[in-house]
Protein backbone atom coordinates (compact mmCIF):
# COMPACT_ATOMS: atom_id res chain seq x y z
CA UNK A 1 0.00 0.00 0.00
CA UNK A 2 1.33 3.42 -0.98
CA UNK A 3 1.89 5.69 2.00
CA UNK A 4 2.95 9.32 1.75
CA UNK A 5 4.73 11.63 4.10
CA UNK A 6 2.80 14.73 4.98
CA UNK A 7 3.79 17.32 2.33
CA UNK A 8 4.27 21.00 2.96
CA UNK A 9 1.59 23.43 1.78
CA UNK A 10 4.11 24.94 -0.62
CA UNK A 11 4.74 21.57 -2.30
CA UNK A 12 1.00 20.91 -2.60
CA UNK A 13 0.23 24.35 -4.04
CA UNK A 14 3.20 24.22 -6.43
CA UNK A 15 2.18 20.79 -7.73
CA UNK A 16 -1.48 21.71 -8.13
CA UNK A 17 -0.56 24.95 -9.89
CA UNK A 18 1.77 23.13 -12.26
CA UNK A 19 -0.81 20.46 -13.07
CA UNK A 20 -3.51 23.08 -13.63
CA UNK A 21 -1.27 25.09 -15.99
CA UNK A 22 -0.16 22.03 -17.96
CA UNK A 23 -3.72 20.72 -18.32
CA UNK A 24 -4.96 24.16 -19.39
CA UNK A 25 -2.22 24.40 -22.03
CA UNK A 26 -3.11 20.91 -23.27
CA UNK A 27 -6.78 21.83 -23.60
CA UNK A 28 -5.81 25.04 -25.41
CA UNK A 29 -3.75 23.05 -27.92
CA UNK A 30 -6.69 20.70 -28.51
CA UNK A 31 -8.89 23.75 -29.14
CA UNK A 32 -6.32 25.05 -31.62
CA UNK A 33 -6.29 21.66 -33.36
CA UNK A 34 -10.08 21.73 -33.71
CA UNK A 35 -9.93 25.29 -35.05
CA UNK A 36 -7.25 24.34 -37.62
CA UNK A 37 -9.34 21.35 -38.73
CA UNK A 38 -12.22 23.77 -39.31
CA UNK A 39 -9.90 26.04 -41.33
CA UNK A 40 -8.66 23.12 -43.42
CA UNK A 41 -12.25 22.15 -44.23
CA UNK A 42 -13.05 25.75 -45.17
CA UNK A 43 -9.91 26.01 -47.28
CA UNK A 44 -10.76 22.77 -49.10
CA UNK A 45 -14.12 24.21 -50.20
CA UNK A 46 -12.97 27.80 -50.76
CA UNK A 47 -12.39 27.48 -54.50
CA UNK A 48 -15.96 26.22 -54.92
CA UNK A 49 -17.38 29.26 -53.13
CA UNK A 50 -19.03 32.06 -55.16
CA UNK A 51 -16.65 34.73 -56.45
CA UNK A 52 -16.69 38.12 -54.76
CA UNK A 53 -15.14 41.37 -56.03
CA UNK A 54 -11.61 41.94 -54.82
CA UNK A 55 -12.55 45.41 -53.58
CA UNK A 56 -14.67 43.87 -50.82
CA UNK A 57 -11.67 42.29 -49.10
CA UNK A 58 -8.63 44.07 -50.57
CA UNK A 59 -7.85 46.27 -47.57
CA UNK A 60 -8.33 43.55 -44.95
CA UNK A 61 -5.37 41.40 -43.97
CA UNK A 62 -6.70 38.00 -45.11
CA UNK A 63 -5.20 35.75 -42.40
CA UNK A 64 -7.48 32.68 -42.62
CA UNK A 65 -10.48 34.17 -44.42
CA UNK A 66 -9.75 32.44 -47.77
CA UNK A 67 -12.08 34.65 -49.79
CA UNK A 68 -12.65 33.45 -53.37
CA UNK A 69 -12.11 36.65 -55.33
CA UNK A 70 -12.18 38.06 -58.85
CA UNK A 71 -9.71 40.88 -59.55
CA UNK A 72 -9.44 42.84 -62.82
CA UNK A 73 -6.29 44.49 -64.15
CA UNK A 74 -3.03 43.52 -65.82
CA UNK A 75 0.30 41.94 -64.95
CA UNK A 76 3.34 44.15 -64.44
CA UNK A 77 5.42 42.79 -67.28
CA UNK A 78 9.09 42.04 -66.79
CA UNK A 79 8.84 41.73 -63.02
CA UNK A 80 8.67 38.39 -61.23
CA UNK A 81 10.02 36.78 -58.07
CA UNK A 82 10.90 33.13 -57.59
CA UNK A 83 10.80 31.69 -54.08
CA UNK A 84 13.40 28.93 -54.22
CA UNK A 85 13.55 25.52 -52.51
CA UNK A 86 9.80 24.84 -52.66
CA UNK A 87 8.53 21.29 -53.02
CA UNK A 88 5.52 19.47 -54.40
CA UNK A 89 5.76 15.75 -53.82
CA UNK A 90 9.33 14.79 -54.69
CA UNK A 91 9.82 17.75 -57.04
CA UNK A 92 11.94 20.70 -55.95
CA UNK A 93 11.50 24.07 -57.59
CA UNK A 94 10.18 27.59 -57.13
CA UNK A 95 6.92 29.38 -56.47
CA UNK A 96 6.48 32.28 -58.89
CA UNK A 97 5.14 35.62 -57.63
CA UNK A 98 4.17 38.39 -60.04
CA UNK A 99 2.88 41.94 -59.37
CA UNK A 100 -0.60 42.63 -60.69
CA UNK A 101 -1.90 46.15 -61.38
CA UNK A 102 -5.48 46.35 -60.10
CA UNK A 103 -7.66 48.39 -62.40
CA UNK A 104 -8.47 51.79 -60.93
CA UNK A 105 -6.16 51.41 -57.92
CA UNK A 106 -2.66 52.66 -57.17
CA UNK A 107 -1.58 49.65 -55.13
CA UNK A 108 -0.42 46.34 -56.57
CA UNK A 109 -1.43 42.87 -55.48
CA UNK A 110 1.06 40.02 -55.64
CA UNK A 111 -0.16 36.93 -57.49
CA UNK A 112 1.22 33.45 -56.85
CA UNK A 113 1.17 31.83 -60.29
CA UNK A 114 2.13 28.45 -58.86
CA UNK A 115 5.05 26.03 -58.78
CA UNK A 116 7.67 25.37 -61.45
CA UNK A 117 10.29 22.60 -61.04
CA UNK A 118 13.96 23.49 -61.28
CA UNK A 119 15.56 23.44 -64.70
CA UNK A 120 18.45 21.25 -65.78
CA UNK A 121 21.10 23.92 -65.23
CA UNK A 122 23.01 23.81 -61.96
CA UNK A 123 24.40 27.29 -62.59
CA UNK A 124 21.01 28.99 -62.81
CA UNK A 125 18.16 27.55 -60.76
CA UNK A 126 15.58 29.81 -62.41
CA UNK A 127 13.10 27.75 -64.43
CA UNK A 128 11.89 29.13 -67.74
CA UNK A 129 8.72 31.11 -67.15
CA UNK A 130 5.92 30.94 -69.71
CA UNK A 131 5.08 34.41 -71.09
CA UNK A 132 2.63 36.36 -68.98
CA UNK A 133 -0.69 37.25 -70.60
CA UNK A 134 -0.67 40.82 -71.87
CA UNK A 135 -3.50 43.32 -71.59
CA UNK A 136 -6.48 43.49 -69.28
CA UNK A 137 -7.78 40.29 -67.74
CA UNK A 138 -9.70 39.02 -64.71
CA UNK A 139 -8.02 36.63 -62.31
CA UNK A 140 -9.83 34.18 -60.05
CA UNK A 141 -8.25 32.85 -56.90
CA UNK A 142 -8.05 32.81 -53.13
CA UNK A 143 -7.06 35.92 -51.23
CA UNK A 144 -4.64 34.62 -48.62
CA UNK A 145 -1.71 35.58 -46.44
CA UNK A 146 1.85 35.42 -47.70
CA UNK A 147 3.52 32.23 -46.45
CA UNK A 148 5.83 32.88 -43.49
CA UNK A 149 9.45 33.18 -44.63
CA UNK A 150 12.18 30.95 -43.34
CA UNK A 151 15.54 31.96 -41.94
CA UNK A 152 17.01 35.03 -43.60
CA UNK A 153 20.67 34.55 -44.48
CA UNK A 154 23.04 36.86 -46.32
CA UNK A 155 20.95 40.02 -46.13
CA UNK A 156 18.40 41.07 -48.76
CA UNK A 157 19.11 38.85 -51.77
CA UNK A 158 16.37 40.52 -53.80
CA UNK A 159 17.76 44.07 -53.57
CA UNK A 160 21.19 43.02 -54.86
CA UNK A 161 19.91 41.24 -57.97
CA UNK A 162 19.62 42.91 -61.36
CA UNK A 163 18.42 39.92 -63.38
CA UNK A 164 14.71 39.20 -63.69
CA UNK A 165 13.05 37.09 -62.51
CA UNK A 166 14.71 37.50 -59.12
CA UNK A 167 15.44 34.35 -57.15
CA UNK A 168 15.55 34.07 -53.35
CA UNK A 169 15.05 31.56 -50.55
CA UNK A 170 13.47 34.35 -48.45
CA UNK A 171 10.53 36.45 -49.59
CA UNK A 172 8.28 38.96 -47.85
CA UNK A 173 5.70 41.45 -49.11
CA UNK A 174 7.55 44.33 -47.46
CA UNK A 175 10.72 43.25 -49.26
CA UNK A 176 8.92 43.16 -52.63
CA UNK A 177 7.31 46.53 -51.93
CA UNK A 178 10.72 48.14 -51.34
CA UNK A 179 12.19 46.49 -54.41
CA UNK A 180 9.36 47.69 -56.68
CA UNK A 181 9.00 51.01 -54.84
CA UNK A 182 5.25 50.39 -54.87
CA UNK A 183 2.57 49.98 -52.22
CA UNK A 184 1.10 46.48 -52.01
CA UNK A 185 -2.13 45.00 -50.71
CA UNK A 186 -1.74 43.02 -47.47
CA UNK A 187 -2.53 39.65 -49.04
CA UNK A 188 -1.68 37.65 -52.13
CA UNK A 189 -3.80 35.91 -54.77
CA UNK A 190 -3.47 32.12 -55.08
CA UNK A 191 -4.72 31.49 -58.59
CA UNK A 192 -7.37 28.83 -59.11
CA UNK A 193 -5.98 25.52 -60.41
CA UNK A 194 -5.86 25.20 -64.17
CA UNK A 195 -4.96 21.83 -65.77
CA UNK A 196 -3.81 23.65 -68.92
CA UNK A 197 -1.32 25.81 -67.04
CA UNK A 198 2.40 25.06 -66.86
CA UNK A 199 2.24 25.91 -63.17
CA UNK A 200 1.33 23.37 -60.50
CA UNK A 201 -1.13 24.78 -57.98
CA UNK A 202 -1.47 22.54 -54.97
CA UNK A 203 -2.32 25.12 -52.36
CA UNK A 204 -2.15 24.33 -48.68
CA UNK A 205 -2.84 26.68 -45.76
CA UNK A 206 0.28 28.21 -44.24
CA UNK A 207 -0.25 27.43 -40.58
CA UNK A 208 0.68 24.79 -38.01
CA UNK A 209 -1.31 21.63 -38.88
CA UNK A 210 -3.81 20.12 -36.41
CA UNK A 211 -1.65 17.04 -35.83
CA UNK A 212 1.15 19.16 -34.40
CA UNK A 213 -1.24 20.90 -32.01
CA UNK A 214 -2.44 17.47 -30.89
CA UNK A 215 1.18 16.43 -30.30
CA UNK A 216 1.73 19.57 -28.25
CA UNK A 217 -1.41 18.78 -26.23
CA UNK A 218 -0.11 15.28 -25.47
CA UNK A 219 3.18 16.83 -24.38
CA UNK A 220 1.47 19.22 -21.94
CA UNK A 221 -0.72 16.44 -20.51
CA UNK A 222 2.43 14.36 -20.07
CA UNK A 223 4.00 17.20 -18.09
CA UNK A 224 0.92 17.25 -15.84
CA UNK A 225 1.20 13.51 -15.24
CA UNK A 226 4.95 13.87 -14.62
CA UNK A 227 4.34 16.61 -12.02
CA UNK A 228 1.98 14.27 -10.13
CA UNK A 229 4.44 11.38 -10.31
CA UNK A 230 7.30 13.55 -9.06
CA UNK A 231 5.16 14.74 -6.14
CA UNK A 232 4.35 11.14 -5.17
CA UNK A 233 7.96 9.96 -5.48
CA UNK A 234 9.32 12.82 -3.38
CA UNK A 235 6.75 12.26 -0.62
CA UNK A 236 6.57 8.49 -0.61
CA UNK A 237 7.16 7.00 2.80
CA UNK A 238 9.81 4.31 2.61
CA UNK A 239 9.05 1.44 4.96
CA UNK A 240 12.09 -0.22 6.55
CA UNK A 241 12.66 -3.87 5.66
CA UNK A 242 10.84 -6.36 7.87
CA UNK A 243 14.10 -7.80 9.17
CA UNK A 244 15.11 -4.39 10.46
CA UNK A 245 11.89 -3.85 12.43
CA UNK A 246 12.00 -4.31 16.16
CA UNK A 247 9.61 -6.83 17.73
Amino acid sequence: MLRLRRPSWFAVLLTLAGIAIFVRLGIWQLDRAAYKEHLLARFAHATDAPLIPFAQVSDIAPHHAFAHIAVHGHYLQGRAYMWDDQTIGEQVGVDVYVPFVVQGHARLVIVNLGFLPHGNSELDRRPQMPPLPAGELTLHGLYASMPPPGLKLGGDQIARQKQWPKLSTYLELSQISRDLDQRLYPGIVLLDPNPKSAYLRDWTPTFIPPARHQAYAFQWFSFAAAALVIFIVLHRRVEPPKNDRQD
